[in-house]
């Protein structure tokens, strides 16, 4: 079965930091681009980052540029979004994401995880 099992959100105040995680099982994750993104009520969905299967390559909304910082972790199979200078309106459900190109994974991602809350508030 194929699985993207997310943890790491929370609560946190304006300005501090969290890093989300996401595990991956059941296919090839290292040849696979990943990303994160998030969702709020009454918004879009947003494509907040994403990186390359070797790495390489990374983009990130101009929302977030600056403050988050996505990484990949091959050899654990696992994706990660260190979180920083967090705002209230970075508050949403925020979801990791498999595709087979990094050029795709905002249109169509192929896989996805269960997602997790982060709120920023004081």
């Amino acid at each position: 079965q194929i699985q993207l099992v997310q943890s790491g959100g929370g609560l946190v105040q304006p300005g501090g930091s969290l890093i989300l995680s996401c595990a991956a099982s059941g296919f090839r994750f290292s040849s696979y681009a990943m990303g994160w993104f998030r969702q709020a009520p009454g918004k879009e969905r947003e494509c907040v980052a994403r990186i390359s299967w070797d790495y390489s390559t990374t983009y990130y909304a101009d929302s977030v540029k600056g403050r988050f910082s996505i990484s990949k972790d091959n050899a654990k199979n696992t994706v990660y979004l260190q979180m920083n200078s967090l705002k209230p309106e970075d508050t949403a459900l925020y979801y990791c994401a498999a595709a087979g190109r990094i050029a795709t994974m905002c249109l169509s991602p192929r896989y996805w995880g269960q997602g997790t809350q982060v709120t920023v508030s004081s």
